[in-house]
């Protein structure tokens, strides 16, 4: 065996460690970049009657109203989440949720329940969920029909 293949069989080791741990940061630096995501309503979206989800693949968001309290309840945990209620001259009112009990459930109070009281009236809604540096946002308009 000559000196070259020595030094390559003593250096190769390193070098596959080197390259190993080099990976993961490039794939770490990745997943945090700032990437959006589009959220569309499953079917009819009605907000009071609890019977809203919103999907992106494998993700889903519910959104419901319970007495005034506006709740988000998503697949998979959220670092943060927001609610824009839409007037009728699109200006964007935002209410920010706090968490509950777990990055799966956020709620905010909000006056949503006034302003759709109305049987057969839409009301336009704006949601963004954050997760790790992935932004779902969606703009969609509920119903109620009961």
């Amino acid at each position: 065996m000559n000196r070259h293949t020595k030094v390559a069989l003593m250096v190769a080791p390193f070098l596959i460690l080197g390259g190993y741990i080099a990976s993961d940061f490039y794939l770490e630096k990745q997943a945090e970049q700032t990437r959006v995501f589009k959220l569309v309503p499953f079917g009819h979206c009605d907000v009071i009657n609890q019977k809203c989800i919103l999907k992106s693949g494998k993700f889903e968001v519910n959104i419901y109203d319970k007495a005034g309290t506006t709740t988000v309840n998503s697949t998979f945990p959220l670092d943060s989440a927001t609610l824009f209620l839409v007037d009728k001259s699109n200006q964007a009112s935002a209410y920010p949720l706090g968490m509950i009990d777990n990055p799966y459930y956020w709620q905010s109070s909000t006056p949503l329940r006034e302003q759709i009281s109305v049987q057969g009236e839409k009301y336009k809604l704006r949601v963004i969920a954050n997760i790790k540096g992935g932004q779902y946002i969606a703009e969609f308009y509920t119903q109620t029909v009961k």
